[in-house]
């Protein structure tokens, strides 16, 4: 943190320039429909971002209703197709500490084909090896037949877990995003992958204003295996088997 000249309290944020690229893109994108708190970004140079801070709070049933109507709005306002990046945003982007490209799918293409192509199998290639990457593969096989109905492309945080989650002032707000177009039961199952605070609220209230199609709660497995390959790959252990028993529901 810092404090400018005129007592302003704000964040900065340095590392690889594509990363804060990348987050300055996708901070502003997801301030752009103004249905969720989001950190104003300030000022971006190579290599580092300025962004307003969000005083810490905790979360109440309302806060969590408003969270819950504002993310669905936020899903609503859409992206050009699957894997488009926020506007002035790279395409090789980052989630937490791995890479992640931003490969804008094919008009043709569906989600869960660019879904196996553009964020499964990147990360499970680095993560795993052997036979175990052959399950994944034979679970990305899998995906046309459970996930569901189609949807079009959402505009996403991307790593939508709780601690990326803030309070105050009555809402949620979201900070460090990996934006792009993707599904919007990605961002929800994200949400529950590490349990975030107020979770049945915030999808209730999501569900009110955006019903999700039925069978959603089935799919969550789907959904959080991008996530905990992303965590296979930057810390191994226990991810790449909570990942692979994923696989196995899904039938790899």
């Amino acid at each position: 943190m810092a404090t400018l000249d005129d007592g302003t309290e704000v964040v900065v944020k340095s590392g690889e320039a594509s990363a804060v690229r990348a987050e300055a893109a996708g901070l502003r994108w997801l301030a752009e429909p103004a249905v969720v708190g989001v950190p104003e970004v300030l000022g971006e140079t190579e290599g580092r971002m300025v962004s307003t801070r969000v005083p810490s709070g905790s979360p109440d049933a309302g806060a969590a209703e408003r969270f819950g109507r504002g993310l669905a709005a936020l899903h609503a306002a859409g992206a050009p197709a699957f894997g488009s990046p926020p506007p002035g945003g790279p395409v090789e982007a980052w989630i937490g500490g791995a890479r992640m490209e931003n490969v804008t799918g094919s008009a043709d293409q569906d989600w869960p084909s660019w879904y196996a192509e553009h964020r499964v199998l990147p990360h499970a290639r680095r993560a795993l090896g052997g036979d175990d990457l052959a399950v994944v593969e034979r679970a990305c096989a899998r995906f046309a037949a459970v996930a569901g109905p189609p949807e079009p492309p959402a505009r996403l945080h991307g790593d939508l877990w709780t601690g990326n989650v803030l309070w105050s002032g009555g809402q949620g707000w979201v900070i460090d995003p990996a934006a792009h177009g993707g599904h919007r039961e990605t961002d929800l199952a994200m949400l529950a992958l590490f349990g975030a605070p107020q979770l049945e609220t915030i999808l209730a209230a999501y569900d009110e204003a955006a019903p999700l199609a039925d069978g959603w709660r089935d799919r969550v497995d789907l959904h959080q295996l991008w996530p905990l390959l992303v965590h296979a790959e930057l810390f191994g252990g226990g991810y790449g088997r909570q990942a692979l028993a994923v696989c196995a529901r899904l039938g790899g």
